[in-house]
């Protein structure tokens, strides 16, 4: 438990300090891929479910793009009905174990919380983990909806995912229990998305909960069909004629962007996507019981400031680097990075370089990376929104040493589905125009979301743009809710 001295909210209730989350010293954690935060035990929950007020209006539920009842299945937890928490939170979300430890609650639920202005809110994504974690569903369907009994699947209402990701996955979970069929396409070889390829096994265990949900799918009839590329194996159009009444697509936006400066093309220099990729869907950290080399870095440097470029520092210090370094053009205040993982990142020995932008990447005779040239920057004036722009320090430049460079600055959408099918309105940037209330796109009954509609987001963005889709797309196959 902090230390935080307990305050009152309004009522002269007195309000506990907010129960930690116990992790793996730093020092023992850098040496393996074992999950950093290991959990609350049940005192624990109980303790911090009881800091909850219970508000008669919770803007706690507001807060959460996927709706879950926060409050009430806080309250069960609370009086030890671990069971009825469980199904509370899956009457929502088809995810909780993964929401529970990658969603930045700190913005959403708990950034709602009331007692964000008494003191620490309410640790609302911990306790959805330990729900998730602690409780084990009696069968899928169970385990799907929160629901004792699930519908039978008709194998004529059929619907098409492309891309396994979080938001196919919410339309999957939501469309199987209500009595739809469901089929996803995959173009890897693994189910999941962003949660197999691009979160570090540190962060989110796959066999533990990645795979633990989509088993759960399965079970309930939803067929997975990997190694099927949209735009390449098959179109939008040949779903059609196959049966599928209407098509959902969570492809994300995983083409990387790049810096644009000379020397990239150097040996080991890389995008964040292929880097985490090789290391969390070929498990390359697990070299040699798995196939997939990793390319060993002594001096890392990672650009960027997102979730991603902390994914892919405390990854590479995992395979063993001597100093990694994440090179950011702003200052610590606008990293964009979740607060937890930027602390974790520190405890565990990456070093921020702050106000500084790469201008040229150096190699050996070889072709090899052998270091950067970094440009002083400072802020400048803030612009229309309010945020200043880093603008370079005329004549301040300097030398570092890196042998492996990590390019965390982004992603855009990958072209292939959106070339094979022209009729898809795109907006300028390039990504999928759809309907905000339904998700649906300019093609009747294709509906899209997450990353290929707003661009790189977070998981549980793309889990309400699902859940949205899959509301209107039961609406037209079965009538009402």
């Amino acid at each position: 438990m902090t230390a935080t001295a307990e305050r009152k909210p309004a009522g002269g209730r007195k309000i506990a300090p907010r129960v930690d989350m116990p992790c793996q010293p730093a020092g023992e954690r850098i040496r393996n891929f074992e999950e950093v935060a290991t959990g609350y035990t049940q005192q624990m929950a109980t303790e911090e479910a009881r800091r909850c007020l219970q508000c008669k209006n919770p803007k706690c539920v507001k807060g959460c793009p996927v709706e879950v009842p926060i409050r009430d299945f806080i309250g069960q937890l609370a009086k030890g009905d671990l069971e009825g928490a469980y199904r509370t939170i899956k009457s929502t979300n088809s995810l909780p174990g993964v929401c529970g430890r990658v969603c930045p609650q700190e913005n959403q639920c708990e950034g709602a919380c009331v007692l964000n202005a008494k003191g620490q809110p309410v640790a609302i994504g911990r306790l959805e983990r330990y729900v998730a974690d602690t409780y084990m569903a009696l069968d899928a369907c169970d385990h799907l909806s929160a629901k004792l009994t699930c519908p039978a699947v008709d194998p004529e209402l059929r619907v098409a995912c492309i891309g396994s990701g979080p938001a196919s996955l919410t339309v999957a979970g939501y469309l199987s229990s209500r009595g739809i069929k469901v089929t996803v396409f995959e173009a890897l070889h693994e189910v999941g998305g962003v949660l197999v390829y691009g979160i570090p096994e540190f962060r989110l265990p796959k066999s533990a909960i990645v795979e633990k949900e989509v088993q759960a799918l399965r079970t309930q009839e939803v067929d997975f069909v990997t190694n099927w590329v949209g735009g390449r194996t098959f179109s939008i159009d040949d779903l059609f004629a196959e049966g599928y009444r209407a098509v959902f697509i969570g492809v994300g936006a995983g083409l990387p962007r790049f810096l644009g400066v000379p020397g990239e093309n150097l040996t080991g220099v890389f995008s964040a996507n292929e880097y985490l990729t090789r290391v969390n869907l070929g498990r390359a950290y697990a070299f040699p019981d798995y196939d997939t080399p990793v390319y060993q870095g002594r001096n890392v440097t990672v650009y960027g400031g997102g979730n991603v470029a902390m994914d892919a520092a405390r990854t590479a210090l995992r395979l063993g680097a001597e100093s990694v370094r994440i090179v950011y053009r702003r200052t610590r205040d606008e990293l964009p990075a979740r607060h937890e993982e930027l602390e974790h990142a520190e405890e565990e020995g990456v070093i921020l370089e702050l106000l500084a932008n790469p201008v040229a990447f150096h190699g050996d005779e070889m072709g090899r990376l052998t270091g950067v040239t970094l440009q002083r920057m400072q802020l400048g004036e803030p612009d229309a929104s309010g945020r200043r722009s880093p603008v370079p320090v005329e004549g301040d430049t300097y030398e570092l040493p890196t042998d492996l460079a990590v390019i965390a600055v982004g992603t855009r959408p990958n072209p292939i589905l959106l070339e094979a099918t022209p009729q898809l309105k795109l907006s300028r940037r390039g990504y999928i125009e759809v309907d905000e209330e339904t998700g649906e796109t300019s093609i009747p009954n294709v509906f899209a979301g997450g990353d290929i509609v707003t661009g790189a987001a977070t998981v549980i963005l793309a889990m309400g743009a699902g859940r949205r889709a899959a509301k209107e797309i039961r609406r037209r196959l079965k009538g009402g809710e």
